[in-house]
């Protein structure tokens, strides 16, 4: 979730394991993007909160990439990504995934910091990808 201005985040964000940190992250892959398409990768976000709000997200921040919502749970209940629950509202921790011709290959987890993913995804691909 990341924040939008003048919306107070949920009380006791800060200190919930996995929360913080997913605009710091986007904005990572945003920054790196140009060496992620050099590498022949796609990416995407993902999320559980609505496609408008993550669209919102999405142009607020300059993403150049997509903002997926996962809203009913169901990509990340099949692939049992970790979720936590702060004001009756279930959200995804940060994770990483790297898919590969439809099959997951590596997944980044716990994701610390966050702003320093994109540099690891990067590594990896350069030193994994097929």
């Amino acid at each position: 979730m990341t924040g939008q201005p003048g919306i107070p985040l949920p009380d006791g964000w800060e200190v919930i394991p996995g929360a913080r940190g997913c605009t710091p992250q986007s904005c990572a892959f945003r920054d790196r993007h140009r060496e992620l398409s050099e590498l022949e990768t796609q990416v995407f976000g993902l999320s559980t909160q609505s496609t408008e709000y993550q669209m919102e997200a999405a142009e607020r921040l300059h993403l150049p990439f997509e903002l997926l919502s996962d809203r009913d749970l169901i990509f990340a209940e099949t692939l049992k990504l970790p979720i936590f629950e702060i004001e009756g509202k279930q959200l995804l921790k940060r994770v990483t995934l790297i898919a590969e011709g439809g099959k997951i290959v590596k997944f980044f987890y716990p994701v610390f910091p966050p702003d320093r993913n994109a540099d690891e995804v990067i590594d990896w691909l350069r030193n994994n990808a097929g």
